[in-house]
């Protein structure tokens, strides 16, 4: 009797059932049909008409001065970019998630501007606060400092369009964990340099390098803004994406093409980094475990 009690007292434990094998091939089927069409295919569209004129004229196209100009640019505009996100993200992060404060909830909100403004119009915002013609900008010019149609406007406007990426990707990751290791380690006397560097940054590791990789990737491919403030002055103001809608505007259509798969080059090694982080990141926490 006591044995039948226990069984009937015990949990039932029904054997989980997979989906039917016809459920798991339209479901799989409309995944690889959704890659097939809005990833490979463009992608081989891109390299096909880049090369349909021969390796020669892709080599040429790619290694023209200011092709090679805009690479830099565009290369040079990240490099600035995503540290200073990086720095402001997890900042903005810290101190929205760890600390109550007045304002709080308008400086959430004022973290979704850029999502909100078209990039044309942010362009255009800066345009009239730091051009030659308004009272700031003509005072730079008078000091030798040239912003708009020069590189610190493309890094300007790029850095608005890009700085909530960091922390979007921080904030809930940081709410989550609360605040009960770092006081901890206060109460054993830790700083806040070591609290940082020992508690805070290996808890968001993961998190801050995805928002950086999404603040990469906006970064090299942002069009709309940096066309605004750039000028488009070849060899000297123009990015990947400018420099690709002035060739195609000009039906030199291979060339666009061309010049454009250093896009999508750029865009496969930061996924081919983001993809070799998450692995190592992985390793280490399955080693500690």
């Amino acid at each position: 009797m006591q044995q039948r009690q226990n069984h009937t007292a015990s949990p039932s434990r029904t054997p989980a059932k997979n989906d039917p094998l016809a459920v798991q091939a339209v479901l799989i089927g409309l995944t690889l049909l959704f890659f097939a069409g809005f990833i490979f295919m463009p992608l081989a569209l891109v390299f096909s008409q880049a090369l349909s004129k021969g390796w020669q004229l892709y080599i040429d196209a790619i290694r023209e001065p200011v092709a090679l100009e805009a690479v830099k640019l565009t290369l040079l505009t990240a490099s600035i970019v995503v540290p200073i996100n990086a720095v402001f993200g997890v900042t903005a992060a810290w101190a929205i998630s760890k600390f109550s404060f007045k304002g709080k909830t308008l400086l959430v909100s004022l973290l979704d501007l850029p999502f909100a403004v078209s990039p044309v119009i942010a362009g255009l915002i800066f345009v009239l606060l730091l051009g030659s013609r308004t009272p700031f900008g003509s005072w730079l010019g008078d000091h030798g400092i040239k912003i708009i149609f020069a590189t610190p406007g493309i890094v300007i406007a790029t850095l608005f369009i890009t700085f909530p990426f960091v922390a979007r990707e921080l904030i809930p990751l940081m709410e989550s964990q609360g605040r009960e290791e770092e006081e901890a380690a206060i109460t054993l006397g830790a700083g806040g340099w070591r609290l940082f560097r020992m508690i805070t940054l290996p808890n968001i590791g993961w998190g801050l390098m995805y928002g950086m990789v999404l603040c990469t990737a906006r970064s090299i491919g942002e069009f709309g803004a940096v066309s605004v403030v750039s000028g488009h002055i070849r060899g000297m103001t123009n990015t990947i994406p400018l420099h690709v809608e002035i060739l195609y505007s000009e039906y030199n259509y291979t060339a666009s093409f061309a010049v454009a798969s250093i896009l999508v080059f750029l865009a496969l090694v930061t996924i081919g980094v983001k993809t070799a982080l998450e692995q190592r990141l992985e390793g280490s926490h399955n080693t500690r475990h």
